[in-house]
């Protein structure tokens, strides 16, 4: 084969070669599209997605308060939210004598300052099973649920607290011929 068969003739270079490089005016027009203070950034990509609305878990009831149930281990707790001064009840006791861990008491409050509703609405809460860090768990789990069924525009904050997720880990059952869920007894070779 001779070197005249093997490169192809210049005009049919050139003319792919124009085929394939994009036109000035389509270029421009891409830059401008990606400019950052341009028309296009103010196109957001979370505004593309569209959302379905979210489930609320909580109720109002006849007389306007927002009920929120929680749960977390074997800990279930009922809330009752409604408007006041920020006074929170746990079983028929001061808030501060119920949950004596400051740990505890800092993490339900913590819901409230997110929201910016400590102070401005009255907690009853009826919680029972478990431990104090279960009934922690429900707690805050129940308060988020009454607040987003209260106000259901404060879905965002309850979420990005992640307030609103339910903590699914319980303790693993007992298994036969285990000593406990997976300590087995202590094997003797005599």
């Amino acid at each position: 084969m001779s070197d005249e068969e093997l490169t192809p003739p210049v005009e049919a270079t050139e003319q792919a070669e124009q085929e394939l490089a994009p036109s000035v005016e389509s270029s421009a027009n891409l830059a401008a599209g990606l400019d950052i203070g341009g028309a296009a950034a103010d196109v957001d990509a979370d505004d593309l997605v569209e959302r379905p609305d979210p489930v609320i878990r909580g109720k109002i009831d006849k007389f306007g308060n927002a009920w929120g149930t929680g749960r977390r281990k074997t800990a279930v707790a009922r809330v009752c939210l409604k408007d006041g001064n920020g006074k929170i009840t746990v079983n028929k006791r001061e808030f501060a004598e119920y949950f004596v861990i400051e740990r505890d008491r800092e993490l339900i409050e913590r819901v409230l300052v997110a929201t910016e509703m400590k102070g401005k609405v009255d907690i009853d809460i009826r919680v029972n099973g478990g431990g104090p860090t279960g009934q922690t768990g429900a707690v805050v789990l129940g308060v988020a649920r009454a607040l987003q069924a209260k106000n259901p525009g404060l879905h965002q904050m309850l979420h990005a607290g992640s307030f609103l997720t339910r903590d699914g880990r319980m303790v693993e059952r007992k298994k036969y011929g285990f000593k406990k869920a997976r300590r087995s007894f202590q094997f003797s070779k005599r």
